[in-house]
């Protein structure tokens, strides 16, 4: 099969012939006809993910039919339309047995713990346990925008922060993560304030829901400004970038007993950055991560999704083929362009 392969970290990202996969006896292999292109993949690439090892095939927001199964899998045919989240648990640990699979002990991370999908096929292991049949109303290249971000997310928005009606809910930072969350944030009728550096993204991110945004590059001082828009502060605020000063600015932005969410990944160097311990227990506030979304919880995304209530493809804006991963992936912690892309030609 042709995939993309680096064999060194901030090395070359080269279009090569490899071998097909084969199935596990719990897992599928799945012809891919969608696949989504995420900073955490040029994440990846830099170096930043332990479980990788090379040389290592990338992509982890996938989409297609499945093509072979193991002798073990009993929910899924060939044939099927499917995705799966990027973190998908054993179903057999203690975290798993309490349908905690997005922090398994055991878990599979198609692009990091294995070859991932920019690629024409992928292997999935524990496939009953975490595939997701896609209903016919939600085509392949919206479904690509599911397994990571999306889900990420609406986990992020509804299980983890609690969101609801008429909160204020800050998202710092509008990129596939931010956007992904203001549309959700705004679904279930949270007001909603979009803060980046990007005039372009708050334009997308007034157009799916964002009630107010701030151009942190032209503000005085962020926090204040959305304690002022609040009148003393956000119910929930989410980083959704990944970044010292945005985990700062979110967590002080926070109204008593407000819920921090972290979603946007560090780079190493930040992983330990500061945060306003005096803040956190005078307000009693609430630290929060937030990492991926299991397979059991996407029935309620995915119904809110046929019913219209969500739209995930309005934040892809283009399509693209497997080799322009090499030229593209490079660029995702430069790049300022608007909404997400998407393989969907992988010949």
């Amino acid at each position: 099969m042709k995939a993309i392969v680096y064999e060194k970290f901030n090395g070359p990202l080269t279009l090569q012939n490899v071998p097909d996969p084969s199935p596990t006896k719990k897992g599928v292999v799945i012809e891919l006809k969608s696949s989504g292109l995420c900073k955490s993949d040029w994440h990846g690439w830099m170096g930043h993910d332990k479980d990788i090892e090379l040389p290592h095939v990338p992509g982890h927001e996938l989409a297609g039919t499945i093509i072979d199964v193991g002798e073990d899998i009993r929910r899924f045919k060939i044939g099927d339309r499917v995705t799966v989240p990027f973190v998908s648990g054993c179903g057999e640990c203690s975290e798993c047995k309490t349908d905690n699979h997005q922090i398994c002990d055991y878990q599979f991370q198609p692009g990091f713990t294995h070859w991932g999908s920019f690629a024409q096929y992928v292997a999935i292991d524990y496939a009953d346990t975490n595939l997701v049949v896609l209903p016919e109303e939600i085509n392949f290249v919206t479904a690509a925008s599911l397994g990571c971000r999306f889900a990420t997310s609406f986990r992020g928005v509804i299980d983890q922060g609690q969101a609801k009606l008429d909160d204020w809910v800050v998202i710092h930072g509008s990129g596939g993560v931010g956007l992904s969350a203001i549309m959700i944030a705004n679904a279930i009728g949270a007001k909603v304030i979009a803060v980046d550096i990007n005039e372009e993204q708050l334009e997308l991110a007034k157009s799916i829901g964002a009630t107010n945004t701030i151009l942190s590059s032209n503000s005085r001082n962020i926090i204040e400004e959305i304690h002022e828009i609040t009148h003393g502060g956000a119910h929930v605020s989410i980083d959704a970038l990944g970044n010292p000063d945005v985990l700062f600015n979110s967590v002080s932005c926070l109204k008593k007993r407000g819920k921090h969410i972290q979603i946007g990944l560090m780079s190493p160097e930040d992983v330990n950055a500061k945060i306003p311990i005096d803040q956190i227990i005078a307000k009693e506030l609430e630290i929060i991560g937030s990492h991926g979304m299991q397979a059991h919880r996407y029935d309620e995304m995915l119904n809110m999704i046929t019913e219209g209530k969500l739209h995930p493809e309005k934040l892809v804006a283009q399509t693209i083929c497997l080799e322009d991963i090499s030229r593209e992936l490079p660029k995702m912690d430069t790049s300022t362009a608007v909404g997400i892309k998407v393989i969907t030609d992988f010949s």
